[in-house]
């Protein structure tokens, strides 16, 4: 069966998302549409593409990522489709696709499909759901666009490393209020070399142990831990560590390990 995930800024309260939906179902009714998140906050693409980055791997081969983000008309962005781990992705050229992409994608075509008119500030319900229905079809990428190489670059900020600490920053706060970094466990792993740690962070507070998983701690108690996205992550047990903690997006955090 044809899938085509979703992942937009269009919220639930207009109308946008199911004109989206309908313009798929128009071009492939059988499709299974799957929407990994409309709650991506206005043309938030970092955000964005740190939910995809962390969810694409798990559909089948094949599966078409539609990206909603930032893709009003422009008529200096491109639109693009990409092949990268055999999955599709389908969306504006602003950036978010060098965000999400670990290595060079396999292939890429800018967009060349006609577009009704009646639809040209919003590419997405017209461009996009064609483009995404003929690859779940089974359709190839150069019978609707022209290959093209690279995309556009946007830089994030990265942890600092020091021999003996990393400095990183908050990237992600979910829904369960818990604190993503930009610290991943890799680099955690390559710095700290089986030392012991001090996890600094707002209002001095501190954490020196990793957990498992968040029931490792007392209810109410903080905790840090490498959750599902390999991110070093701060938390209390069934609580609001954000809220509680003052930690925002941005907010710096600092682990030292023993010299």
């Amino acid at each position: 069966m044809a899938i085509i995930t979703l992942t937009t800024d269009l919220g639930y309260k207009d109308f946008y998302q199911a004109a989206l939906k309908g313009s798929i179902l128009s071009q492939l009714p059988n499709a299974n549409i799957v929407d990994i998140s409309h709650d991506i906050s206005a043309f938030n693409i970092p955000q964005a593409a740190f939910i995809l980055r962390n969810a694409f791997h798990y559909f089948p081969k094949g599966t078409v990522h539609l990206i909603g983000i930032d893709s009003v008309f422009n008529e200096r962005t491109r639109y693009l489709a990409l092949k990268y781990r055999e999955h599709y992705f389908v969306g504006s050229d602003n950036g978010i696709f060098s965000l999400l992409f670990e290595e060079e994608p396999t292939e890429i075509v800018e967009l060349n499909i006609m577009q009704d008119l009646k639809y040209l500030h919003f590419p997405l319900s017209d461009i996009f759901p064609k483009a995404a229905s003929h690859l779940a079809k089974g359709g190839k990428l150069k019978d609707i666009g022209i290959p093209v190489s690279g995309v556009e670059d946007r830089m994030t900020l990265q942890p600092v490393i020091e021999r003996d600490i990393i400095r990183g920053s908050v990237i992600y706060i979910d829904s369960f209020q818990n604190i993503i970094t930009n610290i991943t466990k890799e680099i955690f792993t390559r710095v700290q070399l089986n030392r012991d740690f001090t996890l600094f962070f707002k209002r001095n507070e501190s954490i020196s142990q990793l957990s498992w998983h968040y029931n490792e701690v007392p209810e109410g108690e903080k905790l840090c831990l490498f959750g599902i996205s390999n991110h070093l992550e701060i938390a209390i047990n069934k609580g609001n560590a954000s809220g509680l903690l003052g930690l925002h997006l941005g907010d710096i955090v600092r682990i030292e390990f023993q010299s």
